[in-house]
């Protein structure tokens, strides 16, 4: 499939960058992170590192081993959504080598921050939720997560078992998307620019490193079986908590699910009305989530605005339902994250069904 394009008018956008830019500069605030996003991301990585080092150096009981596998998951999510996330999107900080540096944290994890440009930063953001393109809705032949997927079967039970599928993301990610995309040269359908020798030598030298530290050290500090339990539980951490952030972000009941025309290859509407379209919030009043997840339950705000700091969200939140209000453009937003869950669901359910 070629990229499709946009309708041309792009008077919405423009009205939400007026209101954003003047808000900014009558607050008088920079667009990327501020201390508290600093003093978190120095929280959470103090974390893992010491979790880490005891459950590897040190050799806790079963019970807390496991109980701290977990927590390594969590935390280690958590640097992905608050550290990472911020950082490849050039948000976290003014200057770039901090960016570059919260973006690679990535990369240790397993991941590659060269791969997730490409596939999240340059088309998810761009073509969301447009089938064949937006990586992120090709799950085949597991799910059907748009209509425009060919249906089977088994999807009808789909709303029962894809915990599992979501719990095998983090570990299918890192040993096999990656190198997928890698051989392949493309993200789905969608060619990956020539990687420079700087490129190549992080992609490899961070996927050795990632195979030292979280497969061959905790093989020799503890045994094959002990880490084989001990990295299923941290990478099902890892997959499930990324997963369902991610996924009631766009697959819910309430999103829209575009595709260009046959002819004209043109999608309906404006870039910003499209991602408000596409897009959801869940659970925007609770302090603690939005801590947890750096902030992308304000998922519209996030699609609009890529490139401002999640811990601005709050107060563009209220920019944009007002500019919604006033253009009549629908706005989508679960007041609990479990009701968002419940459409999550329900959206697979229906597509099974269907």
């Amino acid at each position: 499939m070629h990229a499709p394009k946009f309708a041309a008018s792009r008077s919405f956008h423009q009205e939400l960058k007026r209101r954003t830019n003047a808000y900014f500069q009558e607050a008088g605030k920079a667009t990327t992170g501020d201390t508290s996003l600093f003093v978190k991301a120095i929280i959470l990585t103090v974390a893992f590192v010491a979790v880490y080092v005891h459950l590897v150096f040190l050799t806790p009981p079963t019970w807390l081993a496991l109980a701290e596998c977990a927590l390594l998951g969590f935390v280690g999510s958590a640097i992905g959504f608050n550290v990472m996330h911020d950082g490849a999107h050039g948000s976290f900080s003014k200057k770039r080598w901090v960016n570059q540096f919260a973006s690679f944290t990535l990369n240790v994890l397993g991941g590659s921050s060269f791969m997730w440009n490409v596939k999240h930063n340059l088309i998810h953001h761009m073509y969301t939720n447009v089938d064949g393109i937006d990586d992120d809705l090709d799950a085949q032949p597991w799910l059907r997560l748009s209509s425009t997927q060919p249906r089977h079967r088994f999807h009808r039970f789909q709303h029962l078992y894809f915990w599992f599928f979501y719990a095998l993301l983090f570990i299918a990610w890192v040993f096999f998307m990656d190198y997928q995309k890698y051989f392949k040269g493309k993200v789905g359908e969608m060619p990956i620019k020539k990687m420079t020798a700087t490129d190549q030598g992080v992609f490899w030298g961070f996927k050795a490193l990632h195979l030292f530290l979280f497969v061959g050290l905790p093989i020799y500090t503890t045994g094959f079986v002990a880490w084989l339990v001990g990295f299923m539980v941290f990478t099902t951490v890892v997959g499930l908590t990324m997963s369902i952030v991610f996924q009631l972000a766009h697959t819910v009941e309430h999103t829209a699910f575009p595709m260009p025309d046959e002819i004209t290859n043109k999608l309906e509407d404006e870039w910003a009305i499209h991602q408000i379209k596409t897009t959801a919030n869940f659970a925007t009043d609770s302090k603690v989530i939005s801590w947890l997840v750096g902030g992308l339950n304000f998922q519209v705000e996030h699609h609009l605005f890529p490139t401002i700091s999640h811990v601005h969200y709050p107060a563009l939140n209220k920019i944009i339902r007002q500019a919604c209000q006033e253009f009549g453009v629908e706005y989508n937003e679960y007041p609990k994250m479990r009701y968002a869950v419940a459409s999550h669901v329900a959206h697979l359910r229906e597509l099974g069904r269907a």
